[in-house]
């Protein structure tokens, strides 16, 4: 599993395998970013705090990674991820690390 620090903004944003919102607004993604087919699948836990506001509508640009994972498939990325995605505390902690909170 992989840090990343840097914002991606990305023409074709990727697919959303697995989402969720926080109590307070925030969505919770898993988003595949490699192409269909490409091997390997490569995927990106996010939380995009735009998620509850006027902003949201925009949908330009995709908020920074918290963590990337490779894997042979969809499945696989989402078994990594997953649990990452589930626990609110985990995720404060990964956006306070990333100074994104």
């Amino acid at each position: 599993m992989k840090n990343l620090n840097a914002m991606t903004e990305q023409s074709n944003p990727g697919t959303i395998l697995y989402e969720r919102f926080m109590p307070a607004g925030p969505a919770v993604r898993v988003r595949r970013t490699s192409d269909d087919g490409q091997h390997p699948v490569v995927a990106v836990l996010e939380v995009d705090r735009r998620a509850s506001s006027p902003r949201a509508s925009r949908g330009v640009g995709s908020p920074p990674p918290l963590l990337l994972v490779e894997g042979r498939t969809d499945d696989d990325v989402l078994d990594q991820l997953r649990p990452h995605a589930d626990n609110d505390a985990v995720l404060s902690r990964l956006m306070v690390e990333k100074g994104y909170r």
